[in-house]
């Protein structure tokens, strides 16, 4: 018998791996939180799966996603980025991402990242019981955090991008119930 999962991760294996044990599981992890939202702003347009084959390439790339060390960046990074084969090459997105860790530290200096962005759900998973179609693609809660989000001087972080980014990281639970992992990712929340 095979295990039921999300129609969208499909049978590539690092789409199931991805969706097997990754998707959906709550991340508290400040640092681990700003990577997920820029990889997501990287994806616009995009497939998921591009992002997911090029991930080391640009934790590579930006340094381990360490905002301090990408909030420092100018020019010359931007140069070398452009010109790196591994990662999506798009001006806007780099520079973006050197102005959203200039965001995250600010944001930093007040408090957490993670409850910056948690308290947009009251702090705990959101457990949803959608059957398939009926997933949304934007929320009231990401559109709050996604004004949120841009009040602070973030870019690529739309409501579409940042519902993706609630997904991903657990505060929403949007494995349908089907789907073996559901009840799993549900008990974490």
């Amino acid at each position: 018998m095979t295990e039921e999962r999300c129609a969208w991760c499909g049978t590539h294996p690092l789409y199931v791996a991805y969706h097997d044990h990754e998707w959906g599981v709550p991340e508290w992890d400040s640092r681990a939180l700003w990577e997920k939202l820029v990889l997501d702003g990287f994806q616009a347009g995009l497939a998921w799966i591009t992002i997911l084959r090029k991930r080391e390439a640009f934790r590579a790339a930006f340094a381990g996603f360490d905002p301090a060390v990408v909030a420092t960046w100018g020019e010359p990074e931007v140069q070398r980025l452009l010109a790196d084969p591994g990662i999506v090459r798009h001006r806007g997105k780099i520079e973006a991402t050197i102005g959203n860790a200039k965001a995250y530290l600010r944001i930093e200096e007040r408090g957490s990242f993670s409850d910056f962005l948690w308290q947009h759900v009251g702090g705990h998973p959101v457990q949803n019981r959608f059957t398939g179609g009926d997933i949304p693609t934007e929320t009231p809660e990401a559109r709050a955090m996604s004004k949120a989000l841009k009040a602070e001087g973030f870019k690529f972080c739309g409501p579409t991008i940042v519902y993706a980014f609630m997904q991903a990281t657990g505060m929403v639970n949007d494995h349908v119930v089907t789907c073996h992992v559901h009840d799993r990712v549900a008990a974490l929340g």
